[in-house]
Parts: C-alpha cells; structure tokens; sequence
C-alpha cells in the first residue's frame, strides 16, 4: 500500500508498505480524509516535542471500516473516526478517567504511525461513530476536540471574555466553543488574515494585531477595566505564552493548547497577586468528541469552513512544504485518499 513517510525533518516520501495485520482488539479502516495540523506541520519541521523519525504523520482521520474486528457494533463500509490516543488503561491518569494525559501515551502519528497511508489498523474501543457525517466534518471531529477539551479545563461560563491567543485551527476550535458556553471570545494574533477570518467567518466580535504597541489597552477596553478571566494559548510559541500572563484579570485561569519545546517565564509576584490558576490541556477525551459531534449536528459548528486547502494523497508530498507559509493562507489543509 502508498505510504507517504517523514524520514527526518523536510523529508517526505512515498513507500510501498504491506497492509496492516488485523490483530485481536483491532479494527482496519481505509483512510479517506487526513486533516494537516500544526502537530504534523512542526514534525515535518523538525519542532515537534515527543517525536522520533521516520514517522508516517497524520491524526485528523476519516475512513471507512474495512474489517471491524472485535468492534462489532459497527459495520463493513461505514464512515468513522477515532480517538487518536492510545493510553495505557493502568496508570493513574487512565485509572482516574484521564486517558489523554496517559503515562504511557501513544498518538497515533507521533508516537505510532499514523494515516498517510491507504489502510490502518487502530484500536477498536477507538473508533467513533460517523452517524450521517462527511468525511471531511469527520477528519475535523479531533481537532475540534482539541479545542474542546481546552475550554472545559478553563471552565469557561457564560459572559466571561475568553482571549485566545492564536488563531490556527487549534485556536479557532477553542474560539468556537468558548462562543458556545456562553462566553465573549477575544482573538489574539500576528496574521491578519487570519483575524480576518476570525471576524468574517466565526463572527468573532474582538480581534487584535499581537502586534500592535497597545495590546493591554484594547484588553482593557473590551473587558470594561476587568482584562480577560480566561486566557487560552493555542500558539505553540515561548514568546506568545509568556507574553500572555499580563493580559490575565485578577483570579483568572491561563490554559496551555499549544506546547513549545522551551521553558515558561512570567513574573512571579504578578501572578501571585492575581491568585491566578495555570494548567495545561492534552489531547481530548471521548466526552469531547461526543460534545463536538452534537455541536456538529446541531449547526452550531460548521466544519466546512475551515478548510482551504485541498489536495489528492498522490499530491501531498509536493505541496505540504507550501503549507508552513503564512502567505498561502491556509487554515486547514485536508488530504483527499482512498
């Protein structure tokens, strides 16, 4: 089967693999969609934490059940996704309900390899219902989970304002389900197209140029004086996530998405006067993805607008360089397979 393989840092390319054995537990899908994240943009450019080559990349999964194996209340043909990460099912976090934070964790497409490819096989109690979903609203479904699971961790309650800082896909699924719990979303960003897309095509109210000189300022006067409650991070950048703590109001939670390979600096006296709360938020649980499925089902989120970008399997080696180009405009890149 075609195999599109990252060998090391800016290299891709294609290998004839064997199909997959179907092992007990297991179930084989044939991967139609693969959705581009900045995970697998950072491998490909040697910045991903938790990353060992050659590695076949892709996590945004949609595919169709060749063989469902043990899974036996789902069927040969039908359209699905799963939860990409894989925990042990022992350690403490999987003994407490927290099998995205696993000891032992393995993400299918850093730690395992993942869906450039024509079959795979992943772990039955995985998959996920399509129920009537696309294949590409499906390879969004774990993104949008990402988002998710973030704003649940912040807490996040009606009439709070939510600055989220970075507007990539990751940000843009926290943006969406901030809006949906009831909160006043802030987005904050270099890229003014991307706020631009963030006004025009979520109907995000605040945006601000991370560039500009008075930044706190704006804060102050969309809060009312207050500054924001929550501050989410979905950038990925050290500069970005210290930067962020002087926008967070007093008693306020700043939630890490996006993870840097670097230390955290910020001042201590500045944050433990605000009383302020720092957690971090890993992957997604099942109860995410089900909240974004109903999101989806509901209208509430509509996963085509993400995507702009759109390329067939055979093609994915030449342009995914492209892809790391802020000037390509690109949101979501979805490969096309199978």
């Amino acid at each position: 089967m075609n195999t599109l393989v990252c060998s090391a840092p800016t290299q891709l390319a294609y290998e004839h693999r064997p199909a997959p054995t179907l092992r007990p537990g297991y179930a084989l899908l044939r991967i139609r969609r693969i959705g581009i994240c900045g995970t697998d943009l950072h491998a490909f450019e040697g910045t991903q934490p938790f990353f060992s080559y050659p590695r076949v990349l892709g996590h945004e999964l949609a595919g169709e059940i060749v063989d469902p194996g043990d899974a036996t209340d789902f069927r040969v043909g039908e359209a699905v996704t799963f939860i990409p990460y894989f925990g042990c099912g022992t350690c403490i976090a999987c003994r407490r309900g927290l099998p995205n934070c696993c000891v032992q964790m393995q993400v299918c497409g850093v730690h395992l390899d993942g869906g450039m490819t024509e079959l795979l096989a992943v772990p039955a109690a995985a998959l996920v219902h399509g129920n009537g979903l696309s294949f590409d609203e499906l390879a969004l479904v774990e993104p949008l989970a990402i988002g998710a699971h973030g704003v649940r961790r912040a807490g996040v309650q009606p009439g709070e304002f939510v600055l989220v800082v970075g507007a990539g896909p990751i940000g843009l699924g926290v943006m969406e389900f901030a809006r949906i719990a009831g909160a006043h979303v802030i987005a904050l960003d270099l890229n003014e197209q991307r706020l631009d897309f963030c006004r025009t095509a979520l109907g995000v109210a605040h945006t601000i140029n991370a560039a500009d000189a008075d930044v706190a300022e704006q804060l102050r006067h969309i809060t009312h004086g207050d500054m924001p409650t929550v501050v989410i991070d979905a950038t990925g950048s050290q500069r970005a996530i210290n930067n962020a703590f002087q926008y967070l109001a007093h008693g306020g939670r700043f939630v890490l998405v996006g993870l840097q390979k670097g230390d955290i600096s910020f001042s201590h006296p500045e944050f433990h006067k605000r009383e302020a709360t720092l957690m971090s938020s890993r992957n997604a649980t099942r109860a995410d993805f089900e909240h974004v499925l109903h999101a989806m089902h509901q209208g509430l989120v509509k996963p085509a607008t993400y995507i702009t970008h759109r390329v067939p399997f055979g093609q994915a080696k030449d342009v995914f360089a492209s892809w790391l180009d802020p000037s390509t405009g690109v949101i979501k890149a979805m490969i096309e397979a199978g």
